[in-house]
């Protein structure tokens, strides 16, 4: 356990609870790497699809349409979970409903929208909660100056389990085109596959993971969630005090939106603007998380060096570069080596967001604030994969205009950090008083 050092940890906090804690990052992380980035939103468009001009947009709508779920249900859902301390009851639920969901897309072959849609939306709705709700997490177990580090030991772990469910599938799927088994009957394998390491390794995270958190005084909470909406309208009448937070929302919506498209387009565009076969593409998506559990951990500790916004800014330059690459890639060789800028700024930034968070999220309301922040990502995850589809669509499937477009995204993220404060919103979590 020296991976995770006491002086990093909140008094009382053991090492391997905070193992307990980023093994959710390891359990979870096949989810986004095998269906969302590496496998099924290739095989969604061309099998499910039948490869039809819509099918890159249809795939991109059935995703908007779970993070729009998630948008409207999840801050009430986060700030009834602070007012009974259930962040570890709903977590479970909700682990339990992706891998449900996760097999179900096992079922899914040529033409089979009317299931792929729906089992798309409610894995990715809960994969959603679960993110957030464990997140929520983190302040409780990091002092507030080892934040960097500690979400970063979450985050190179959640890459590892992502490593471990693709590579798993890729070794299946290459096994099986050896024997000249189709995609229709080795991608399903490849989602229970993912389910199975998503179950077995949570089971890690509920056996250690403590719930640290209190229930609320009985009269704050009842009301279910009505009770939970008016606390959460409360918070929203005094945004003016979390100004800073506010616009660190603004700033992750904007470059969200971008990691976004690169989460759920790059299988689709390594195949179309590159030619990638599925074992090309799995390979490279391996590479990827290889690069984002190096940068989530070192950077982590970088991070907490320098501080958390010119650690986020420099990860921003990294993106803009990353998608200058890829457009102007004609061949396997760059395309690869923005691959693994892309890896890079990956991790780093993912890790440098929920560090930041923590920092703006007053110590009674830490599921509600999260929430927050997983809303703001959501909504990225509407707006860049719906532009990315919809520029495809526009331009008859041209996906260079497409990736370079996605650079405005970083850009407008960029912009937006420069108004936030941190000190200044640190301040304004320790100091704020329950509504």
């Amino acid at each position: 356990m020296a991976l995770f050092p006491q002086n990093a940890l909140n008094d009382g906090v053991r090492k391997r609870e905070v193992f307990g804690w980023a093994m959710y990052d390891f359990a979870n992380s096949g989810y986004t790497t095998v269906v969302l980035t590496a496998v099924f939103n290739a095989y969604f468009v061309s099998v499910v699809a039948g490869g039809a001009s819509w099918g890159t947009l249809a795939w991109t709508l059935t995703v908007a349409a779970s993070s729009l779920a998630v948008m409207l249900s999840l801050p009430a859902l986060g700030a009834w979970a602070d007012l009974r301390a259930a962040k570890k009851r709903l977590l479970a639920l909700t682990t339990a409903a992706c891998v449900l969901g996760t097999c179900t897309l096992a079922f899914a072959g040529p033409g089979d929208l009317w299931l792929a849609v729906p089992a798309v939306i409610v894995s990715n709705i809960a994969y959603s909660y679960g993110e957030s709700l464990i997140a929520a997490f983190l302040p409780e177990l990091a002092r507030r100056d080892s934040m960097g580090r500690v979400s970063g030991w979450g985050w190179s772990l959640g890459y590892l389990g992502g490593m471990l469910a693709l590579g798993l599938s890729l070794a299946y799927v290459i096994t099986a085109r050896a024997r000249g088994v189709p995609a229709t009957a080795y991608v399903p394998v490849t989602m229970l596959i993912t389910a199975g390491v998503y179950a077995a390794a949570s089971l890690l995270t509920f056996s250690l993971l403590r719930e640290r958190a209190v229930p609320a005084a009985p009269q704050a909470a009842q009301g279910g969630i009505a009770g939970s909406l008016r606390r959460l309208a409360a918070t929203f009448r005094q945004a003016r005090r979390y100004g800073d937070f506010a616009w660190f929302l603004a700033c992750s919506t904007s470059y969200q939106a971008g990691i976004s498209i690169v989460i759920t387009l790059a299988a689709v565009y390594a195949k179309a603007a590159m030619g990638f076969s599925d074992t090309d593409t799995m390979l490279l998506v391996f590479l990827v998380n290889i690069a984002s559990a190096l940068g989530a951990f070192a950077f982590g500790y970088w991070q907490d060096r320098i501080g958390d916004k010119p650690a986020l800014r420099l990860t921003l330059v990294g993106w803009i570069a990353m998608t200058m690459l890829a457009v102007a890639a004609t061949g396997p060789g760059l395309f690869w080596a923005a691959a693994v800028v892309a890896g890079l700024c990956m991790g780093s930034s993912q890790s440098a967001g929920r560090a930041m968070v923590s920092q703006f999220t007053p110590e009674d309301r830490r599921a509600e604030f999260f929430a927050l922040w997983t809303f703001a990502t959501r909504l990225a995850a509407i707006v860049g994969p719906v532009t990315y589809g919809v520029l495809t669509l526009l331009t008859r499937g041209n996906h260079r205009i497409a990736m370079a477009a996605t650079a405005a995204f970083f850009i407008g993220g960029l912009l937006c950090l420069r108004h936030v404060d941190l000190a200044r919103g640190a301040t304004a979590a320790r100091v704020a008083s329950p509504p």
